[in-house]
């Protein structure tokens, strides 16, 4: 079996981010375990859920450190390792460091793919790896029944300027970098109603590196209050952990929301994932949609593989650094405001 005709999207049950363990059931899991004491230098961990931990090593650096691998959203091995390496990265920029080292981790089923299928994987995370400016500096791989493949990610931060999803302040504008929908657009793939060819643009999106970090002035990189980036709990469910850890209430313009142009063609013809309802049931107690039509409600579940940083700056700053920003994120835009916290974490109008 060649890497030029597999498509990998057939050998797996589910793919990217949307195979993610659902947020509920993930945070019964962790509930249950006890974790060890937290160190002195730990300025972030994984209780609220942000994108990555942060540890101070000196007074002007801090290690962002993260992970993340999944299965195949994609049916081509190139383009499967860019998006899983672009995806990788983008935690350590949704947390304002810049990405130093990379590992791999691979997951691949000796027995029913040739090494050409993972030779072209490494290559493109290679690719990306490269063009954020860090080193691919080795990993770990298992004979496996599925291919899964990701990365572990090393960064540096100055801890005065880290990026967290706990410092969202009132009157901030909410920045989104990247169109919704790459759910419902690979779903549509993987089940042959759609070639890579039809979700070009999606597939383009996911395989985007996040250094919006290179496209702000030293003041806008400085006035960031908040940021997360947007995968695979969706934009409710990620916007609704922003806001809980940061006590406020954010709020969206529906029609402000930038969206790929076949999106909502592929929610309406049903092409949707297990995480489409994991999602709503992981924010419905949390978030207001009664303003919603039912598309857009799929659409802000849409779990995204590679998706967009929201960002929460001052309001002042917002149309200056969209315009930056759409030097390489045409899709960037402000999509809602930071209100005083009240019943609901998260409003869409």
């Amino acid at each position: 079996m060649s890497s030029e005709k597999i498509a990998l999207t057939q050998t797996v049950q589910k793919g990217g981010c949307a195979a993610k363990v659902a947020a509920s059931e993930l945070r019964k899991i962790l509930q249950r375990v006890q974790f060890p004491a937290a160190h002195p230098a730990l300025m972030i961990d994984g209780g609220l859920f942000d994108d990555a931990a942060i540890y101070k090593v000196t007074e002007d650096i801090a290690m962002v450190q993260t992970l993340d691998f999944f299965t195949p959203i994609v049916d081509t091995p190139k383009l499967f390792g860019a998006i899983a390496a672009a995806n990788a990265l983008s935690d350590v920029y949704a947390m304002g460091g810049k990405p130093k080292t990379a590992m791999g981790i691979l997951a691949f089923p000796i027995a029913t793919m040739t090494d050409d299928v993972i030779v072209d994987v490494l290559q493109g995370a290679s690719d990306k790896v490269a063009e954020a400016g860090a080193n691919f500096v080795g990993g770990h791989s298992i004979d496996d029944d599925t291919l899964k493949f990701g990365l572990s990610v090393t960064g540096f931060v100055h801890p005065n300027h880290v990026w967290s999803n706990a410092g969202a302040q009132v009157g901030d504008h909410l920045i989104l970098t990247k169109a919704l929908g790459t759910g419902t657009m690979t779903a549509a793939l993987k089940r042959q109603e759609a070639s890579e060819a039809d979700i070009m643009e999606a597939l383009e999106s996911m395989a985007t590196v996040n250094n919006a970090l290179d496209f702000m002035n030293e003041e806008q990189k400085k006035s960031v209050h908040a940021a997360t980036d947007i995968t695979g709990f969706g934009l409710s469910g990620h916007s609704m952990q922003l806001a809980k850890a940061s006590q406020v209430t954010l709020k969206f313009q529906a029609q402000s929301l930038p969206k790929f142009a076949k999106a909502l063609h592929f929610l309406e013809k049903g092409f949707l994932t297990k995480a489409h309802r994991s999602n709503a049931q992981y924010t419905e107690n949390d978030i207001d949609v009664t303003a919603l039509d039912n598309l857009h409600k799929l659409l802000i579940h849409d779990p995204q593989t590679s998706g967009g940083l929201l960002l929460s700056v001052p309001a002042s700053l917002s149309a200056d650094l969209v315009a930056n920003l759409k030097k390489k994120f045409s899709f960037a835009a402000v999509v809602g405001e930071v209100l005083p916290k009240s019943d609901k974490a998260v409003i869409f109008e």
